[in-house]
């Protein structure tokens, strides 16, 4: 019980106890952040446009889609601040605007390998 109780105030990355304080604001925004990432087909469109800004039918063909689907996540990728966009005649051009996400996908990543090993 002891070494839960350490490890629940403990260190993150071994840096020490965390001292991460939200408030309800922020919490709010970080849920919302959440919600938006927990969509697997999101964070497919983020992996392809990791590699260079593309257009709604690029995105599609890239990701054997079909364009009402990717569109809408598209939508919601751009309304959470994570995609920015340009019209350019008939096409729109989606390109990353936030690339913290690959920050929180490694964290998940190397804490789910840490998992495995233990």
């Amino acid at each position: 019980m002891d070494g839960f109780k350490s490890k629940q105030r403990g260190a993150v990355h071994g840096q020490g106890p965390c001292h991460l304080r939200m408030g309800d604001e922020m919490l709010v925004l970080v849920a919302s952040r959440f919600h938006t990432l927990g969509e697997p087909y999101r964070l497919r469109i983020l992996q392809k446009l990791k590699g260079g800004a593309m257009t709604v039918g690029q995105l599609v063909q890239a990701l054997d889609g079909n364009q009402p689907n990717v569109s809408r996540h598209l939508q919601i990728l751009y309304r959470a601040g994570i995609l920015r966009r340009l019209r350019v005649g008939n096409n729109i051009i989606y390109s990353l605007k936030d690339t913290t996400v690959f920050e929180l996908c490694e964290l998940v990543q190397d804490s789910q390998k840490k998992r495995q090993r233990e």
